[in-house]
């Protein structure tokens, strides 16, 4: 079977400048895919754009940690800061999505409210995803399937991307690396079961925020068979916003990666 490709974007919405590599990307480059932050602070440009775009295949990123909520603090107590955001600790908010039954009703009030508003932008629901992979937690998987059919979801990610590939790449394998592929046999199982669709491999998170030129090569050049996501978080610039969130991320790197013109075949 010859390896299919996509080419994605993550965080749409979350800057002015990642909108603006979106569709420079889309437009001149191979960048296809897009997901969408609805309540990030530049989600109605983003929105704007991707409405100019009808080639560009659009998704709900699902900003369940580290971002804003939709709801804010006032409806979500248990699970945000006073500020309306969710915190960094994933595996804190892992914890109180497990044990705590009001987290859980905020939680699928706020994953409900995101589809809602990805809803009225008007944009076809391509697929979902969520920030940081949250929906590899197996609460929130089953909200974002369940509540996401309602809505007309028929593809989400699995992040499964294979070790003996990066190993092929060069990398140096790790037992959490190993450890997370395994794991994500749970939500492809998930999502099977759901008929929902979903690519056979995933990449971009042994090398998240640093997916160079050299790197896609070396990739396509090892790609295994069936479909693969590249997911890529491409910026034109990377301003004090972005700097703040991921001070060690590569956006215009990443961005000058997806114009490539003379990248190998796969």
């Amino acid at each position: 079977m010859t390896p299919d490709v996509i080419f994605s974007a993550d965080d749409f919405g979350l800057t002015r400048s990642v909108n603006e590599a979106v569709e420079l990307a889309h437009r001149r480059g191979r960048l296809t895919q897009a997901s969408l932050m609805v309540a990030a602070p530049e989600a109605a440009d983003a929105i704007a754009r991707a409405h100019l775009l009808p080639n560009l295949k659009t998704g709900l990123h699902l900003v369940l940690v580290d971002g804003d909520s939709l709801l804010g603090h006032a409806r979500l107590p248990n699970i945000t800061t006073p500020d309306g955001k969710f915190g960094r600790n994933q595996t804190s908010l892992g914890f109180q999505y497990f044990i705590c039954p009001a987290a859980r009703r905020e939680l699928k009030a706020e994953i409900r409210a995101q589809f809602t508003a990805y809803a009225a932008s008007g944009l076809k629901l391509h697929h979902a995803d969520a920030h940081k992979h949250m929906h590899l937690h197996p609460t929130v998987a089953a909200m974002m399937i369940s509540i996401g059919k309602e809505f007309g979801l028929a593809r989400i990610r699995v992040p499964a991307e294979p070790p003996k590939i990066l190993k092929a790449c060069g990398e140096k394998i790790t037992f959490s690396d190993r450890a997370l592929y395994v794991w994500t046999k749970r939500l492809r199982a998930q999502s099977a079961r759901a008929g929902l669709a979903a690519t056979d491999h995933v990449f971009g998170i042994k090398w998240s925020g640093h997916m160079t030129a050299p790197r896609i090569r070396t990739l396509l050049q090892n790609l295994p068979a069936g479909t693969s996501e590249i997911y890529f978080h491409p910026a034109t610039n990377r301003n004090a916003s972005l700097k703040a969130l991921m001070p060690d991320y590569e956006h215009e790197v990443e961005l000058q990666a997806l114009l490539q013109d003379d990248l190998p075949n796969c």
